[in-house]
């Protein structure tokens, strides 16, 4: 036994030195004793959001975890809450206005309150988003100065939610919107009438769900103004306002069952955020989708029975209706589905701009580029046949028109065509663009297509840049210079893209060149390319450009270069520069210069910063002008408000620049003078009749009619109502006619010209501007005469008993004598 013991542990074996020791074990035992750390127990809001990835389909988690959310306070969890729940409910107007209101306390974060309604706004059709917009809108813009911005967003929503049955209340705050407008001139109330018959006109032809009240506040609008062509205004809306009301009780009948009803909002609460349960497919839900289906072939069935004329109306209901399928069959997660839904709508609209943009988007974010490009191709190609439509269409139009009208004049000719004609053979031939004899036709339609058309374009490079790089936005752009129809737009936005995103001025400046070769006699593209040049401090090359194209445009067309060159050299410049510049300016516009402009005006342009004009407030008086102007300053209103507020307007820039000036109007005294109610020659046959009688209106030749029948000249005035006096002129039956003596006698009485008369006189433009054609005053008053003017609510008017005496006219019809003499039309 010791034998094996002394085998298996030698004599200078020590111990095992693998035991513990006595530190250790003292240690281990006090490691024993110690309670575990424990473990934080996962707040709420944590345990939710963690649910919430778990079972993305289940709104009870999703709205617990709002309102946690909510509950702390702190901005990062709600942002952190909201955008996840948006990702797996998008389009939850609801949602998006309870996460836009948590930015909307303070004005510090109103930025990112816009940027949320930015990213929210592009694909929304909910009416109850749009309307918190307009709402903040108003609220930040509630100055007089900012008017016109509330008024464009107001044009912004009714242009993607105006034809929504829930929009009527849009509608109603923008009409009270404009009619609350003050105005200080009768011109400025005839505008804000104008705009209000429009907005008007536009309503009630929708089916709005407030669209009887609506109709019921234009007829009263009508009638204030004038009860007879209140009468023609409804009775021409009448039929779109009945086909209105019809579908709109039909409208009501399909959407009544396909939405839930709203739950109520608790006191001092927000409203329920609404989502939808995944669907179970059992009875009521199929009931559902085939009621929706029924919805969507009555709409496609073209209920308000829209024209031909009006298709974009009709196309934009269809449209987003394809974009709300789309994004509900998104949002539930099924995206094959959702793309073939827009597949279909691209197939049955094969130019919509929306459908085909949210397309290829959802494709680039697939990296499917191969896709993208084909749809590219395939959405130019289908606008380009419209713009070639519309140019057969402006070709025959213009075919019935003499060839020696002022559009082919000889002094149409512009110096531009040098330049055009210069860039044609360039050599190189990597920037080859169109020629000059494939450039479209002009006309205000094809115009704004051309536009839209490069906007395809401009897309379609930016998607390129995106996905494939610089080399394949170039190349987009290159199909684009071979493409006729492509608009100036394309190519600053090629340059514009090579500066910023290759940060190459060279090769903008050269895109900007190429593009002068073709728009050469485009003033906005011109003043593009001078912007840029003067943006990248290029300081020669926009000397030369100036100069080179400021000759190339008329006085009035070139008033822009003028105008963004002076600015330039009055900032940048010397001295001497400047005060050539003055010079030059006056010898292009001299009238302006001499008889208008005072040289202090000048002056003080070149020494004002971002609209400052310390000279024009301080020196020349005009900021106590513009305090009495409103009343605050000595002065009555009444007294200065004309003179003033033109003094104030004409502060603001030089007339010899200002594109806004038009010649004075003829002084009606003057007319007076020549004979003007004068019974005799010289008088009769002018510009202007008897000084009691009517002024005429302009002449069709200047004035466009609208389907309504109205009058619509490119400058509405404000014709008041008539006076008590003509009133009752009006009811009286008409007297006998003056025998021919006694006119010299009623002269004196004639020369009394009501007040609101002169004014409308002085208003007139020269009698040099009117170039149509002439017509006479007595066959114009015959015919409003003898008018046959048909009524719903009485039998039709019989015609006028045939004049006495074989024909002749009345006693005092005098004979047409043509102008400067003879005797002068009826008196009224």
């Amino acid at each position: 036994m010791s034998e094996t013991v002394d085998q298996e542990y030698p004599s200078d074996f020590t111990g095992d030195q693998t035991q513990p020791t006595a530190e250790i074990l003292n240690a281990l035992n006090n490691l024993k004793s110690e309670p575990p750390p424990e473990i934080p127990t996962p707040t709420e809001y944590d345990a939710l959001t963690a649910q919430a990835k778990e079972k993305p389909h289940n709104p009870e988690i999703w709205r617990r975890l709002i309102d946690v959310a909510e509950n702390t306070g702190e901005i990062e969890k709600i942002r952190a809450a909201f955008d996840a729940l948006l990702q797996q409910y998008p389009n939850t107007s609801s949602a998006q206005i309870a996460y836009i209101t948590h930015f909307l306390n303070d004005s510090s974060t109103f930025t990112e309150a816009e940027d949320l309604f930015k990213k929210f706004l592009r694909t929304s059709p909910c009416v109850d988003l749009w309307k918190f917009y307009l709402i903040y809108v108003r609220r930040v813009n509630a100055g007089p100065a900012t008017r016109d911005t509330v008024r464009k967003s107001y044009e912004f929503a009714l242009n993607h939610v105006g034809q929504d049955k829930e929009s009527g209340e849009i509608w109603r705050d923008y009409i009270q919107f404009i009619r609350a407008g003050e105005t200080t001139t009768t011109w400025e109330e005839q505008q804000k009438m104008d705009a209000l018959r429009k907005v008007y006109h536009r309503a009630v032809q929708i089916p709005l769900d407030n669209v009887e009240g609506l109709w019921q506040e234009l007829e009263t609008f009508e009638t204030n103004l004038n009860k007879i062509t209140a009468k023609k205004f409804m009775a021409d809306l009448s039929p779109a306002h009945m086909q209105a009301r019809t579908t709109l009780r039909q409208l009501t009948n399909h959407l009544s069952t396909l939405y839930p009803p709203t739950p109520p909002v608790p006191p001092g609460g927000r409203p329920d955020i609404y989502l939808p349960s995944l669907p179970t497919f059992n009875a009521s839900e199929r009931t559902l989708i085939g009621k929706w289906k029924a919805y969507l072939k009555w709409e496609e069935s073209n209920p308000l029975e829209i024209e031909e004329k009006d298709k974009a109306v009709l196309i934009s209901r269809i449209q987003e209706i394809w974009f709300m399928a789309y994004t509900w069959t998104n949002s539930i997660g099924k995206p094959d589905e959702a793309m073939a839904i827009l597949k279909a709508g691209m197939e049955a609209n094969p130019s919509s701009f929306l459908l085909t943009f949210v397309y290829v988007e959802a494709q680039e974010a697939r990296k499917e580029f191969a896709d993208v490009h084909s749809t590219f191709d395939k959405f130019l190609s289908a606008l380009r046949i419209e713009l070639e439509t519309l140019e057969q269409n402006a070709k025959s139009a213009n075919s019935s028109f003499s060839s020696n009208g002022p559009e082919n004049g000889p002094n149409t000719t512009n110096a531009v065509t040098g330049l055009v004609e210069a860039g044609l053979h360039s050599n190189n031939s990597s920037f080859n663009t169109q020629t000059s004899e494939e450039k479209p036709p002009k006309s205000s339609e094809l115009s704004e297509r051309r536009t839209e058309y490069g906007l395809a374009y401009i897309v379609y490079m930016r998607f390129g840049r995106r996905a494939e790089g610089v080399k394949s936005s170039r190349s987009i752009f290159g199909k684009a210079r071979k493409d006729r129809w492509a608009p100036w737009e394309v190519y600053e936005a090629a340059a514009l893209m090579e500066y910023h995103c290759s940060d190459d001025k060279s090769v903008a400046s050269r895109i900007f060149e190429k593009g002068l070769d073709y728009f050469g006699d485009e003033v906005e593209f011109v003043l593009r390319y001078l912007g840029f040049l003067i943006s990248v401090n290029d300081e020669n090359n926009a000397r030369a450009l100036f100069e080179r194209v400021i000759a190339t445009f008329t006085p009035e067309r070139a008033r822009p270069l003028w105008e963004r060159w002076a600015r330039y050299e009055y900032q940048y410049g010397d001295l001497e520069a400047a005060q050539k510049l003055e010079k030059r300016i006056a010898e292009a516009y001299p009238a302006d210069i001499n008889d208008l402009d005072p040289p202090i005006k000048l002056f003080a342009q070149r020494h004002m910063y971002l609209g400052l004009d310390a000279i024009a407030a301080r020196d020349l008086g005009f900021a106590m002008a513009r305090k009495v102007a409103n009343g605050s300053g000595p002065m009555g209103r009444s007294e200065t408000q004309q003179s003033l507020a033109s003094a104030v307007a004409s502060a603001s820039m030089p007339s010899a620049i200002n594109p806004h000036k038009r010649p004075s109007s003829p002084d009606y005294r003057k007319r007076d003078e020549r004979g003007v109610g004068s019974g005799g020659g010289g008088g009769g046959g002018g510009d202007y009749s008897q000084g009691h009688k009517r002024p005429r209106a302009l002449s069709p030749a200047v004035r466009d009619r609208d389907r309504d029948g109205r009058w619509d000249p490119p400058r509405r005035r404000f014709s008041p109502p008539p006076p008590a006096w003509e009133r009752e002129n009006r009811e009286r039956p008409p007297l006998p006619p003056p025998r021919i003596q006694e006119r010299e006698e009623e002269k004196p009485r004639i020369l009394t010209v009501p007040p609101v008369i002169s004014w409308f006189i002085g208003e007139l433009p020269s009698a040099a501007s009117f170039d149509g054609p002439v017509f006479r005053t007595e066959d114009l008053m015959n015919l409003f005469r003898n008018a046959v003017i048909p009524s719903s609510g009485r039998a039709k008017s019989p015609p006028p008993p045939p004049p006495r005496g074989g024909g002749r006219p009345p006693p005092d019809y005098g004979p047409y004598q043509g102008p400067g003499g003879g005797r002068g039309g009826r008196r009224y």
